[in-house]
């Protein structure tokens, strides 16, 4: 018998706040994370404006030994185990090293490219013939894995332990693979989430590729615009985001708090064919994976009352909005209400598909619909297809049931799930 899904647990580090009380609260006030960088105009950037949490050195102690922060240079697995034992702390559980090492939980963290920085320590040091220098830590901290590695090993976690990675959609497809495992009953919970390493490094090749946007450096709270008319490419950023996956019967068995339920999901892939590319999205496999996902949550497209888009604030925003038009059969007035987190934070990257699905049942929780920030000026593309009173740009609060999320990345691969408010 096919198990039933519910998230008791969430984690989040995001430019914007560090933990979902804060949040929840930048969420509510439509709060901006984005900030003017020195150190992008003196490496001479386009943009010079990214999201970067705030993380003390005070915030680091309360997870990390002295020990462990020796030589520590990787802000993604920084910011991952920071949102997955937060996120794990919030769904009743202890970091206790001492603890029997459990084989009913298993970890699915995906991220895009790890320990950017310590990477590029790393080889000048080799360079430099200080090999032996390197320290011991190097492989741990730049390897894909790395996140999920010092994360089962703080919570001694014995199920499947796996590092996902396709670009954006990385955070929402690793959801969907943990949902899955517990929904066959392999595992009776699933800590999934994705995490993004901050900084030039890392975000040099989009800047070269002239996707993110120039025009907002002296006004960076204002720079990330998605579904904006003067939208003019996306803000980078980083985070992580975390969430519990556990089977209704072991939440229901040791009365955790129940945040919503996994209705159900889908991830395909475009193929790059009909027009789809590296960059650029097939727009039939992209409604499909909406479709398909409905199809698997067993409701019908009417039943979606909230999406939590990818929107990235590029040219491709109003081709996401047709898509979701297309795929749902709903446009103008009958079109759900739809807002895109990024515009407070940023692109995330690889972690953006985790934050955001943290922001999205954040908001299903809490019944309300978080703003479109800078969208006060619709995209005629847009407009043409939903009507502006779908896209809020002041909290909405509203009652309601069922919210969709989306993420598509860079090689045509896309990630949908759909997220319902708990009933027995």
């Amino acid at each position: 018998m096919l198990k039933r899904v519910v998230i008791t647990g969430l984690g989040v580090v995001a430019p914007n706040g560090v933990g979902v009380k804060e949040f929840t609260e930048a969420l509510k006030q439509g709060k901006s994370g984005i900030k003017f960088h020195q150190d992008l105009r003196d490496l001479n950037f386009s943009c010079q404006i990214g999201g970067i949490p705030n993380i003390s050195d005070e915030k680091k102690s309360e997870y990390f030994t002295d020990l462990q922060l020796r030589g520590f240079n990787s802000s993604g697995i920084l910011y991952g185990c920071i949102a997955g034992i937060d996120a794990w702390k919030d769904a009743g559980f202890d970091m206790n090293p001492e603890t029997e090492l459990d084989y009913d939980t298993g970890l699915i963290f995906g991220t895009g490219t790890s320990g950017v920085d310590k990477f590029r320590e790393a080889i000048y040091k080799v360079d430099e013939g200080n090999v032996r220098r390197m320290g011991s830590t190097v492989v741990l901290q730049t390897m894909a894995s790395g996140v999920s590695a010092y994360l089962s090993g703080m919570l001694g976690l014995g199920n499947q332990v796996t590092t996902n990675s396709s670009a954006c959609t990385t955070g929402t497809e690793a959801l969907l693979i943990g949902f899955d495992r517990i929904k066959a009953g392999k595992a009776k919970r699933m800590l999934v989430g994705s995490c993004s390493d901050h900084g030039p490094y890392l975000w040099a090749g989009f800047d070269a590729m002239r996707v993110m946007t120039y025009k907002y450096n002296e006004d960076p709270e204002n720079g990330c615009r998605p579904m904006s008319a003067t939208a003019s490419g996306f803000v980078p950023g980083s985070g992580a985001g975390a969430l519990v996956l556990e089977s209704l019967e072991s939440a229901l068995e040791r009365g955790a708090t129940i945040y919503a339920e996994v209705l159900g999901g889908e991830v395909n892939s475009g193929g790059q064919r009909q027009g789809g590319t590296l960059t650029a999205p097939n727009s039939q496999a992209v409604q499909r994976c909406i479709t398909k996902a409905i199809e698997n949550s067993g409701i019908d497209s009417n039943t979606i009352q909230v999406i939590n888009g990818h929107l990235t604030a590029t040219s491709k925003d109003g081709l996401e909005v047709e898509n979701w038009t297309k795929a749902l059969g709903r446009e103008k007035h009958n079109f759900p209400y739809i807002n895109s987190t990024k515009s407070m934070i940023g692109h995330c990257l690889a972690a953006a598909g985790a934050i955001e699905c943290v922001a999205s049942i954040i908001q299903l929780k809490e019944q309300f619909v978080a703003p479109n920030i800078n969208c006060e000026d619709l995209h005629p593309d847009v407009e043409a297809l939903i009507h502006s009173d779908c896209i809020p740009t002041k909290k909405l609060d509203l009652d309601f049931n069922t919210i969709a999320k989306a993420s598509f990345g860079f090689g045509d691969v896309n990630a949908c799930a759909i997220f319902k408010t708990y009933k027995y």
